[in-house]
């Protein structure tokens, strides 16, 4: 049991979803570990003190002041390994982002010296807002890790992004921070692409394309569960960032490549974002007004750099160095024509002349200069975990 004899502060914030942290609680004692419960206002609207302490074993505290006169907050920041928010609601984050200390849980997470994980839970919009997006900036810059949210059907009739990751989810991202397994990967870095570029028009036009970054993401993951030190290179996307991944968030292909460049060297590169191949040589610096008689405007397009050829031939290149083709007709044929191109040492090609992109799942042709292997169609995240084991492989 990895978690054996780790102590555990559970703090739980107000969401509908808050019932599932008992099923986290049963799974993290019969992990072994030890779990002290903390309530805020919220969390107790939908979880009793009763109940929490029947799972852990231990008393619940949901008041900063009792908290004070028999225990302290400074003792109960000090004694986790571990200190998980779950579920982490959107003011909640917005509290720990401000560092706000007005109740028992915000005075602990400004005291504790323990690793901190969150596991965001809330509609939909709330998610994507710009407000909780710099928020979650905030937090993963100071070093707090994450988990989900999940995307699927909301508690409102509506479904997306913001769903609470699933107990066993939370669970295995807790024994990765305290009990991480020596992989395959480890001691290696990844450099790893994922979504769109957004290419500027004017103040509030861009040229962009229909990625999601689901796959991106996902085999940034796989390689992180493996060992690996990764660094994601993410264009704008709704996704949530991988947990124990660097994840550095850029708009433009010009901006990707920068950093791309900066997280130089690694010993393994996977290019799999849709990098716009062009972009407007000139962006307007004023909105572009649609005239009553007047023409569209003519736009002056450049090509934008070309990051995965960039990366095959630097002279910090990776040891292996993984591009993608997305591709609408003869697949394999350009994906073979593209390794060559490019410089690469592999290529993964896909169809996406249907809904893969922004879709879950995947139909890959891996290019190597052994041959073309076929894989059949399989999730995103099996696609991501398969690949992860070739480059295993391929690395010794």
């Amino acid at each position: 049991m990895r978690l054996a004899d780790r102590r555990i502060l559970l703090i739980v914030s107000g969401s509908i979803s808050a019932y599932k942290v008992l099923e986290l609680t049963r799974l993290l004692r019969k992990s072994g570990a030890a779990v002290t419960g903390v309530l805020t206002a919220g969390g107790a609207r939908f979880v009793t003190r009763e109940a929490l302490a029947g799972i852990t074993g231990q008393r619940v505290h949901d008041d900063l002041w009792a908290a004070e006169a028999e225990i302290g907050h400074i003792r109960l920041a000090r004694l986790p390994d571990l200190v998980v928010v779950a579920p982490a609601s959107a003011n909640m984050l917005a509290r720990m982002a401000q560092g706000l200390a007005d109740d028992l849980a915000g005075t602990i997470l400004l005291a504790t010296r323990a690793p901190v994980l969150v596991a965001p839970a809330m509609n939909t919009a709330m998610w994507e807002h710009p407000a909780t997006r710099a928020n979650m900036a905030a937090l993963t810059g100071r070093g707090v890790r994450v988990v989900g949210p999940g995307v699927g059907a909301m508690a409102e009739p509506e479904s997306g992004p913001g769903r609470l990751a699933e107990p066993a989810e939370i669970h295995a991202a807790m024994e990765a921070i305290l009990a991480p397994e020596a992989g395959p990967l480890a001691g290696r870095h990844a450099l790893v692409t994922s979504g769109p570029t957004h290419e500027p028009i004017d103040p509030v036009r861009y040229i962009a394309n229909r990625s999601s970054g689901k796959q991106g993401h996902a085999i940034a993951a796989a390689l992180a569960r493996l060992g690996a030190r990764v660094t994601l290179v993410a264009g704008p996307v709704t996704l949530p960032d991988p947990p124990g991944v660097t994840t550095l968030h850029v708009e433009t292909a010009r901006e990707m490549l920068a950093a791309c460049e900066a997280a130089l060297p690694a010993d393994i590169a996977v290019m799999a974002a849709a990098v716009a191949d062009w972009r407007v040589a000139r962006e307007a610096t004023q909105k572009l007004k649609k005239e009553p008689g007047a023409e569209a405007p003519s736009l002056t397009m450049a090509l934008n750099p070309d990051i995965l050829a960039t990366i095959s031939r630097h002279a910090r290149r990776p040891s292996l160095v993984i591009g993608f083709a997305a591709e609408t007709e003869q697949v394999v044929e350009h994906a073979i024509a593209k390794r060559a191109r490019k410089g690469c040492d592999w290529i993964l090609a896909n169809d996406v002349s249907g809904d893969v992109m922004g879709g879950d799942a995947n139909r890959i042709h891996l290019v190597t200069d052994s041959g073309v292997e076929d894989w059949p169609e399989m999730a995103k995240a099996e696609v991501a975990a398969r690949l992860a084991a070739r480059i295993a492989a391929a690395l010794g």
